[in-house]
């Protein structure tokens, strides 16, 4: 399995900052938070930024994330859909090979909009592969829509599109409906990202993503996770994922460094 960072572990920084930080640690590859490749765009050239990267050994494993593609209807289908080849053209300017998709927010599902979640993520797929992008489909465990790892992986095998996969966000997976026995539903052809995190001292109920640490100080069982990842084969992005307003405040360089040595601890010991 390969190892990244997530831009998301050090928001406050840009682009470039994470670049350079990541590097300096020893990450050669990471996980780009778009919005913020959007913002460095607007000051520097697409040319000068793959310099950046070839010159830092940098790679990108994969963008994160689009929205509103699933249920969203009539004027705000069009402006996620515009949003989202603009953002597939970048993938591709990029040699980035995955984005990861989130599902809509639902009040309520029912059977006329699960079919058209099935129906637009095999159309997001068909977009996406005119790119040569696989979509990572991330369920979030608070959702009232894709909220675990079985149903997620049932729309993936509905939509039917050889390019799409799931995204296994460990921290949704524990604090959501999945279940252990799920994760024998995993195959290397349905599993496309990884991300890994803890959590410690919160019940899963409260826990949020501000409760994120590193992996192995937390009370998650990774390594059951890990050895299923293992036993299927999986030789893709595993990514350390942390969105905790704490960490936020240390020094990037510092969170880089200690967040290589975690996960790749956690990756060795499984």
């Amino acid at each position: 399995m390969k190892h990244c960072i997530s831009e998301v572990t050090t928001l406050p920084c840009t682009f470039a900052e994470d670049v350079a930080n990541f590097a300096d640690a020893g990450w050669k590859a990471m996980e780009v938070w778009l919005t913020k490749l959007e913002s460095h765009l607007e000051t520097h050239s697409a040319t000068d930024t793959r310099q950046l990267l070839q010159d830092r050994q940098m790679t990108l494993a994969a963008a994160s994330y689009q929205g509103g593609l699933l249920l969203s209807q009539g004027e705000q289908r069009q402006a996620h859909y515009d949003h989202f080849r603009k953002r597939l053209d970048l993938c591709q300017q990029f040699g980035i090979g995955t984005m990861l998709v989130v599902a809509d927010f639902v009040n309520k599902v029912d059977q006329a909009s699960l079919q058209r979640a099935v129906v637009s993520l095999q159309q997001a797929a068909q977009w996406a592969a005119g790119f040569d992008v696989r979509l990572a489909l991330e369920f979030r465990g608070s959702d009232t829509f894709c909220a675990s790892l079985d149903t997620a992986l049932a729309l993936v095998e509905q939509c039917g599109e050889a390019n799409v996969g799931i995204n296994l966000d460990v921290f949704h997976y524990y604090t959501g409906p999945s279940k252990f026995e799920d994760l024998d539903l995993l195959t290397t052809q349905r599993l496309a990202f990884v991300q890994l995190c803890d959590v410690a001292g919160v019940a899963r109920e409260m826990a949020s993503d501000a409760d994120r640490v590193l992996p192995g100080d937390g009370d998650f069982r990774l390594q059951p996770i890990v050895r299923r990842l293992r036993d299927i084969g999986y030789d893709g992005w595993v990514s350390l994922e942390l969105m905790n307003p704490t960490l936020w405040k240390v020094k990037p360089g510092q969170v880089a460094q200690v967040g290589i040595t975690a996960l790749e601890r956690v990756l060795s010991v499984c």
